[in-house]
């Protein structure tokens, strides 16, 4: 096999996709496109978003220290990625979208209803690095719609069509090929 060098970059793909919800101190709110996220801890729960200075909801998070993260699904693909192209400065998103915002239970910021699943999020800290900073943050509230809850009461991502986010281009996420520890199960 034969590989080329590149220069050094980010190439940790695929990535979540997920819109995040923000609320400004004098109750303005956002809606915009993240795909540089993740888990942080399991305990306590806790999550990182990173998000360019000159977006309109850095200054929004900075204010308020919270932030809704809202996983995203096929249906919601193309607000996903009109949030990540059309900025708060500019236009009401959550109204071109006809998203509907809803109050979240610890937080200001809204969670988006057609989210199968919300998680309420408070500024822990905010990590300078260069053309983003990183808010890591605990997650305070998890909402989890119970449309996609299975017979056993446990929710069932795959049943939400969620997507992520490579090279510039949404994907679905395609068949589970099996769960935690199917490699070693005793059959």
């Amino acid at each position: 096999m034969s590989k080329q060098i590149w220069k050094p970059g980010n190439m940790l793909y695929p990535l979540p996709v997920v819109l995040v919800s923000v609320a400004g101190a004098a109750g303005e709110r956002n809606l915009f496109t993240v795909a540089w996220t993740g888990t942080v801890c399991s305990d306590p729960p806790m999550v990182s978003i990173s998000v360019r200075k000159q977006r309109h909801s850095h200054g929004m998070i900075g204010e308020t220290g919270e932030f809704v993260i809202n996983l995203t699904t096929e249906k919601l693909a193309f607000a996903t990625d009109y949030c990540g192209v059309k900025s708060g400065r500019d236009v009401d998103k959550w109204k071109e979208m006809k998203l509907t915002p809803v109050s979240a239970q610890h937080v200001k910021a809204p969670l988006l209803e057609e989210s199968p699943v919300n998680l309420e999020c408070k500024v822990t800290e905010v990590r300078e690095l260069g053309s983003h900073d990183m808010f890591l943050a605990e997650v305070v509230c998890v909402h989890a719609d119970e449309a996609y809850m299975d017979e056993k009461g446990r929710f069932d991502l795959a049943k939400a069509d969620p997507i992520v986010y490579s090279h510039g281009t949404y994907y679905t996420m395609g068949s589970p090929l099996g769960t935690f520890g199917y490699s070693v199960r005793k059959k």
